[in-house]
């Protein structure tokens, strides 16, 4: 069947990047404005990026998450917790951060202090949600493992391979015991990931009722500090003494010379094949229930993947392992025969990647702001596009298309880009026309990120993948979502003929 059916388009923007008065994007109020504003222009699909937790020390990404299965409680909306009687009506913090930056270590702090005062009204009106939570709690077979490791996480301030043996190794008769003795710190997590996902799940029916698609993704990778690793340390290349024998990454590529170290664990895919891929098919069913299509970040990785030595400070010296792939593909297939799937295929693709995207019928992702170096066979350039694809300007790892044009461009790139746009443009109306090439192009879907639409320049650059610092924390700094680059991203819609739904 495949995952597009129709020509159409949509918009890039993760949640925490909407705008709020509350300090952080949320499932709120100005989610459901942004999903109106989809539908008015005729889009067809809101991509966001993964909506797990994300923590300070690891940068606050959501590819280095606690945990692959829970939601981020930062995007939990106060007026949608005091809509349902569980807060009084919440007062904005004081924000000292410029309106288009997150200040995390206050909105952490905000947001604890009000899921506690939830909480507590929620344990005395237990009544009113007890059927709503309860199914919740029967669905959700990850959640036990997350809520402890969350409450010991917390109250220990380590990594979990730092934790007394007994703790650390899944001691049977010490975990019934450190769940007992952190009920209430367990419990206030469970609540908490009830009241995400009864939140995300409005926002979704909502969209879905305006003919609105919801695109999330599933990162390749968890994180080595996180509860899928602690409750299933089987399934990874661990020591003894539960520490990483190899790590993720990727070799020197465009974003870094010496690689990129993602430091993650690497799978065990031979304890993964014994079981059917069983821990693989359960994640990507969760994510299939909240999301329409789902992107496959580093798909490459489930052909092969890039080792590094648990020692290595840089992904210089890795290797290339092998992925039992013709066996995970049949087993993925069987459980998810519609394949609704977007392959990541950015970076270094081989030819049995290619083969492996063939053979599942895979659309791939092509990104304007690669295509112009002036190599006339360069995938990226609209000439080359195929319609099973998806072209984007730009991408959340990427800079934005002005930002590139004034600071990653050169003379060469910028007259191979005027040659193929048949005119010359300048840092004012690059992003526009880089919209309107993506507009015109062969591809079945065609995604913009919103700074694009707001032709912002490198001050909002979400992610830069070969920096640790300041990433993720861009935000529109607008007041409400603003209407008039949906009115023009529409009328693109419309003259491109991108107006299929679903």
């Amino acid at each position: 069947m495949g995952a597009l059916t129709r020509r159409a388009s949509g918009v890039l923007l993760p949640v925490i990047s909407l705008p709020s008065v509350f300090g952080i994007g949320d499932l709120g109020p100005e989610a459901f404005r942004f999903a109106d504003r989809l539908a008015e222009s005729g889009q067809s699909y809101w991509q966001v990026l993964p909506l797990n937790p994300t923590n300070q020390e690891y940068g606050n990404s959501p590819y280095t998450s606690c945990s692959g299965f829970a939601g981020n409680p930062l995007m939990i909306s106060p007026e949608l917790m005091a809509a349902d009687g569980l807060i009084d009506s919440p007062s904005p913090p004081c924000l000292t951060a410029p309106p288009d930056r997150i200040d995390y270590p206050a909105m952490t702090t905000y947001k604890s202090a009000l899921l506690k005062r939830a909480y507590a009204r929620f344990r005395e009106r237990y009544a009113d949600f007890s059927g709503e939570y309860e199914e919740f709690l029967a669905g959700a077979f990850w959640l036990e493992d997350y809520a402890l490791f969350k409450a010991l996480r917390d109250g220990s301030g380590i990594p979990w391979h730092l934790w007394a043996a007994e703790v650390r190794d899944r001691d049977p008769r010490t975990v019934s015991e450190k769940e007992w003795l952190l009920r209430d710190a367990v419990g206030l997590e469970k609540f908490t990931q009830f009241i995400f996902f009864r939140q995300w799940q409005s926002l979704r029916r909502y969209c879905s009722e305006r003919g609105v698609s919801m695109i999330g993704d599933l990162p390749f990778y968890v994180s080595y500090d996180s509860a899928d690793v602690w409750a299933n340390s089987w399934f990874f290349q661990l020591d003894p003494s539960k520490k990483p024998r190899y790590v993720s990454g990727v070799p020197p590529d465009y974003f870094s010379a010496n690689g990129q170290l993602w430091g993650h664990p690497v799978y065990d895919w031979g304890e993964l094949r014994s079981t059917g891929f069983d821990w693989w098919v359960r994640r990507i069913r969760h994510n299939l229930k909240l999301f329409d299509l789902l992107r496959i970040d580093h798909f490459r990785g489930l052909v092969a993947y890039w080792a590094v030595p648990g020692n290595e400070t840089t992904a210089r010296n890795g290797r290339w392992e092998q992925v039992p792939s013709q066996e995970f593909f049949g087993w993925i297939t069987r459980a998810f025969p519609s394949l609704p799937f977007i392959a990541e295929d950015l970076g270094i693709i081989t030819d049995d990647v290619r083969q492996a995207l063939s053979s599942l019928g895979l659309p791939g992702m092509k990104v304007l702001i690669f295509a112009y170096d002036t190599d006339e066979n360069n995938l990226n350039l609209p000439k080359n596009h195929v319609k099973n694809c998806i072209v984007y300007t730009g991408t959340h790892d990427t800079n934005t298309v002005r930002g590139w044009f004034m600071n990653e461009t050169n003379n060469d790139m910028r007259q191979c880009l005027f040659r193929h746009m048949g005119r010359s443009v300048s840092e004012w109306d690059v992003s526009w026309a880089l919209i309107g090439v993506a507009s015109a192009s062969i591809s079945d879907l065609c995604i913009i990120p919103f700074q694009d639409m707001l032709a912002l320049g490198s001050e909002a650059r979400l992610n830069n993948p070969a920096s640790p610092l300041n990433n993720y924390i861009w935000r529109c700094g607008e007041a409400h979502v603003p209407q008039e680059p949906f009115a023009r991203l529409g009328a693109l819609t419309a003259s491109s003929k991108r107006t299929g739904r679903g």
